[in-house]
């Protein structure tokens, strides 16, 4: 009983550290204003 505990507790403490980096990470990046290339060119 006391390991399921600890493991409930363990991955309480690692969401919570994920959230902490989400909120905290910077979110002014900026994308590419060029499109990913999604299809193969035509072969000659």
């Amino acid at each position: 009983m006391r390991a399921l505990i600890a493991a409930a507790i363990g991955l309480a403490a690692a969401f919570a550290l994920a959230w902490l980096m989400v909120l905290l990470a910077p979110s002014g990046g900026t994308t590419s204003p060029e499109p990913l290339v999604t299809t193969v060119p035509a072969h000659p």
